[in-house]
């Protein structure tokens, strides 16, 4: 029988009166069962983190970088068994798993070095203006309130790393709420948590059922929220609650660009295996998985074959085997949208290069060109492992092909052009250029996030602090500058 996970309140194993049943994608099995919070639960657990705001604001920062570095540790010692457990409820495969729990371990070490540095204050003389004689400003940066977390399920670890992590080292308490597909993973930061010093309250993980939202959205006593996942939500969040400050990481559509000066047959069998390990990462389930692959008519030909060569020795199957690249969607429903998404571009006219079958929560790597620019495949993300490709004339034609997104998050451009490569930084409406490889890069220290769609604010452990944070200032008078 699965065991059964508390949840964490203020710092408490507690239950509540309800629970469900966390299942595989792969095999359907019953992965944990976990307890739901109460409505008076998630009361407590606002209400003590409402209290303790000031007291931890001013806890010193080598107590929340402590708890930081803790947490990183022991993440590294539990990496094997916190790996098969994002496989098993997220269907990830174990490489990819392992990978995460890495990333998750970084997180949470440049969160403690941000706390050993952050709010060291600036000091700007005020008498460059005659009225400023003798004065002399001070300014610090001072937690907004407390964060109300919603992670989603696709990095069930480390996106619930980078919502804790910085609200811990800015002294900020916060609320997670992960996914309801994916809880055990964030659930687990709170038994590594747990053994540190923090104060009571500063953090609680809450399995809250999406129809219990609402109202914890609503509540005056969380000023902010960050959120990451769909678009639909992230924007009724923020337009249900304009008064709040609101960070989200929504949607992309991430295209890797493929310019004529990439040419050579080592660069192309780069570009192919590099679009196709990262258009079925995760099962094509990251916001900045290869979508569309724009390349130019002079090498187009070339490379579409390495790309469907590279995609069908993608390895497919059970997670738990260490071989496999790809495994299954996170539910058979998600696989079945894709694959109503993938029928609708064949039938307008697209052609199925490769894949484009399900099994159950699985779907086969797939190739698809000439997809009409009006198909939903084209409009929307599509969080499977499906990638288009076209064909353009040039760098102009490439640069706008990107831009005709809806979406701006990051952009991969293969290019070995110094200029091309700022060019391509001016003129992508996007939040990342990667130059020289795919979208999918992302490393957790630097700002993440996207424009158009894709959200606003930034993740990257210092920039998620400056949006949990406001500067207050001090002005000094009478010193003798």
């Amino acid at each position: 029988m699965a065991a059964t996970h508390a949840f964490w309140l203020a710092g408490r194993q507690v239950t509540g009166e309800d629970s469900f049943d966390v299942t595989s994608p792969w095999d359907g099995r019953v992965v944990g069962t976990v307890s739901v919070p109460t409505d008076a639960q998630i009361e407590g657990a606002v209400a003590a983190a409402y209290a303790v705001r000031d007291e931890f604001a001013a806890t010193p920062a080598h107590v929340r970088a402590a708890a930081l570095d803790h947490v990183s540790r022991r993440l590294v010692e539990r990496t094997e068994e916190i790996a098969r457990l994002i496989s098993a409820e997220n269907g990830k495969p174990m490489k990819w798993a392992r990978g995460e729990v890495g990333r998750a371990v970084s997180v949470f070490r440049f969160a403690a070095e941000e706390a050993r540095r952050f709010n060291g204050g600036e000091a700007q003389r005020l008498d460059t203006d005659l009225g400023g004689q003798g004065r002399l400003a001070f300014t610090r940066r001072f937690p907004k309130g407390v964060v109300l977390g919603i992670a989603p399920f696709n990095f069930p670890l480390n996106l619930c790393a980078h919502k804790i992590a910085p609200a811990i080292a800015a002294g900020a308490p916060i609320i997670l709420k992960p996914a309801p597909a994916t809880p055990l993973s964030g659930l687990i930061i709170g038994d590594l948590l747990a053994e540190t010093e923090l104060p009571a309250g500063s953090w609680s993980i809450l399995p809250v059922p999406n129809d219990k939202m609402p109202a914890l959205v609503q509540d005056e006593r969380l000023p902010v929220i960050s959120f990451t996942g769909s678009e639909k939500v992230g924007y009724a969040i923020m337009d249900s609650v304009p008064r709040k400050h609101c960070t989200l990481e929504l949607g992309g559509n991430g295209a890797a660009v493929v310019l004529a000066d990439f040419a050579s047959d080592e660069d192309l069998d780069w570009a192919a295996t590099r679009i196709a390990t990262f258009s079925n990462y995760q099962g094509g389930q990251s916001c900045i998985s290869v979508q569309r692959v724009i390349a130019d008519a002079s090498v187009y030909e070339r490379l579409l074959p390495r790309i469907v060569a590279a995609v069908e020795n993608q390895v497919t199957g059970d997670p738990n085997d260490d071989a496999t690249d790809v495994g299954p969607l996170v539910s058979e429903d998600a696989a079945k949208r894709v694959e109503t998404w993938v029928d609708e571009a064949v039938a307008a006219g697209a052609a199925l290069v490769t894949g484009g079958k399900r099994d159950g929560a699985s779907y086969a790597p797939t190739v698809l060109t000439d997809v009409p620019a009006d198909v939903t495949l084209s409009c929307e993300e599509v969080f499977g492992p499906v990638l288009t490709v076209q064909k353009v004339d040039g760098e102009a034609a490439a640069f706008a092909a990107v831009n005709e997104s809806k979406y701006g998050l990051q952009a991969g451009v293969f290019t070995h052009d110094l200029q091309t490569a700022f060019r391509a930084h001016r003129a992508l409406e996007v939040g990342g250029v990667v130059v020289g490889d795919v979208p999918s890069y992302r490393a957790d220290q630097m700002p993440y996030g996207g424009v158009k769609q894709s959200g606003v604010g930034r993740e990257g452990v210092k920039f998620a602090m400056d949006d949990y944070t406001y500067e207050r200032v001090m002005v000094l008078t009478g010193i003798a500058l």
